[in-house]
């Protein structure tokens, strides 16, 4: 007879969801995983067998989530800027609330996590299409300029997605002097700021090549 699970499985994820920001891949113990669930060894080994096992299952739990949230508003009513526009407001937020884990699984790859390289090679493509899927149909509505897709695509996600991860890391760091995190608070991170960087890229992507500024001109 199988043994009731009495949702000690959902007990640990809980506790992973709350060390693995702070400890990652590589540094998240099962002794303190389990003291932080008050759950025995030997029932962790019962549900999950291995931590690779463990953390594949947390890590694509979240990812889910997440995925859903970016999923659904790109099957929202309206036009595809329109789609985009409230795509990319989500995946702002989205990195704002979970850049945490997500800096620490681009962190464990990095330092050759095989659990980390394989949750990446799995999903990183996954919201990427989405996005770029909208771009393409942006573009075929003619609500875009004369841009290539892939650039657009790397245009928004270094201008929107690239700060909610990059700011929130400097301040983790603490190197940073105090005026820095309170302007990084109120000029880069907050509903504002995102909403501001969210239009103004978009409204840079309409701009026809012809009106740029001539790249290949030389001042004196």
């Amino acid at each position: 007879m199988a043994r009731p699970s009495q949702n000690i499985d959902q007990t640990l994820l809980q506790s992973g969801r709350e060390l693995f920001p702070l400890c990652g891949c590589c540094d998240l113990s099962l002794r303190a995983l389990t003291e932080h669930a008050k759950v025995n060894m030997g029932m962790f080994h019962y549900h999950f067998r291995t931590k690779d096992n463990f953390l594949s299952i947390l890590l694509q739990t979240m990812y889910e989530e997440l995925f859903a949230q970016l999923q659904a508003e790109t099957e929202q009513p309206g036009t595809a800027i329109q789609k985009l526009k409230h795509t990319m407001l989500r995946l702002a937020r989205l990195l704002r609330e979970h850049g945490g884990w997500l800096g620490r699984v681009w962190a464990d790859a990095a330092r050759g996590d095989q659990v980390a390289q394989d949750f990446l090679k799995k999903n990183g493509s996954r919201h990427m299409q989405l996005i770029i899927l909208l771009i393409l149909q942006a573009k075929q509505e003619k609500e875009l300029g004369d841009i290539a897709p892939m650039q657009a695509f790397t245009f928004l996600m270094g201008s929107i997605a690239a700060p909610m991860v990059i700011a929130p890391r400097v301040m983790q760091l603490g190197f940073a002097p105090q005026f820095f995190h309170e302007q990084m608070q109120e000029s880069v991170l907050s509903d504002d700021a995102i909403m501001e960087r969210v239009e103004r890229a978009l409204f840079a992507l309409t701009i026809p090549k012809t009106s740029l500024p001539c790249g290949d001109q030389h001042h004196a």
